[in-house]
């Protein structure tokens, strides 16, 4: 499976995504979307992001196997579904 998350620095919803990944213990390439560039290799301007995805307006965002899925909750529905992690248990 191939995973490629798109993320910002200061965002808490991607910091929970990475937290996704890591119960999950799957690998994943992640690339910090910035407004400045940067020597990072997986860092991308918002500029190209929005090249590459003009509908898309919010982080993270999340590729799975060449799939648009969407953003955190929609992640963690995928995996549900597809047994990757399970729900808490109460």
């Amino acid at each position: 499976m191939k995973i490629t998350a798109y993320t910002t620095a200061t965002c808490s919803y991607c910091r929970t995504l990475v937290e996704l990944f890591e119960r999950a213990g799957v690998e994943y390439t992640k690339y910090t979307v910035t407004r400045t560039p940067s020597a990072d290799p997986n860092s991308i301007l918002t500029e190209s992001f929005r090249k590459m995805y003009p509908d898309r307006t919010g982080f993270p965002y999340v590729i799975i196997d060449g799939k648009e899925i969407g953003g955190l909750t929609e992640t963690a529905k995928f995996f549900l579904e597809n047994g990757l992690v399970s729900a808490p248990k109460k």
